[in-house]
């Protein structure tokens, strides 16, 4: 697995939906930089279990995100058209109807291998045919990317295990307070408390009172 933390995020420009009921050709990242952090983050499978639980998450903290100034931008290697459908369906009916924020396609998988978040592999067999190991979708990926383009924080799930948004929150505000005030932050940081100068006198002090 890839560590792509500290690098520039690989670029791409792909179709997507957007606000929930637009198609958006060359969808890139590129529209953020210098603006908006950006939390990118891939799922398996439209029309499945565990991804529109997920999804709805960050819909349902969408105007969190956004009142720090950051995107939320979703993928997955099924085609826009089935983006498109899922977003039809009632949240009842295990749909995402009422999803804003853009979901990208990524049909032909370069950008979950480009971030190194694409489950099994293709290579050719001593015939000289191309064949498939495991399924070619998604691990349930999230990066934190900052307005410069570079990765700060990732994650990556398996299939069957699905991510706290709240974290992905607490992440972006780490990052933030950081860039805000220059102080680390210790374990188990959170918005409003205080951070710490990155230095053995400051340790020890947060270590003899936790």
């Amino acid at each position: 697995m890839a560590v792509l933390v500290g690098k520039k995020a690989p670029h791409f420009s792909a179709q997507a939906v957007v606000n929930g009921n637009q198609f958006a050709e060359n969808f890139s990242l590129d529209q953020y930089l210098g603006k908006k952090d950006v939390i990118l983050f891939f799922y398996p499978k439209d029309f499945t279990f565990v991804c529109p639980t997920e999804l709805h998450a960050f819909q349902n903290k969408l105007a969190e995100f956004e009142s720090r100034n950051v995107a939320v931008v979703g993928v997955s290697t099924d085609t826009e058209q089935s983006h498109f459908g899922w977003l039809q369906v009632d949240k009842a009916n295990g749909g995402i109807k009422g999803i804003t924020y853009p979901l990208v396609a990524d049909t032909n998988k370069t950008i979950a291998a480009n971030y190194d978040v694409l489950a099994g592999d293709m290579f050719y067999n001593e015939e000289g045919l191309m064949v498939a190991e495991g399924e070619l979708i998604a691990y349930r990926g999230l990066f934190l990317i900052d307005k410069e383009g570079v990765v700060r924080h990732q994650l990556v799930n398996d299939l069957p295990l699905g991510r706290n948004v709240d974290e992905a929150i607490r992440m972006v505000d780490a990052l933030q307070f950081f860039e805000a005030n220059g102080e680390v932050c210790p374990a188990n940081w959170s918005k409003g408390k205080d951070g710490m100068q990155a230095n053995h006198a400051a340790t020890a002090e947060y270590l003899a009172q936790n």
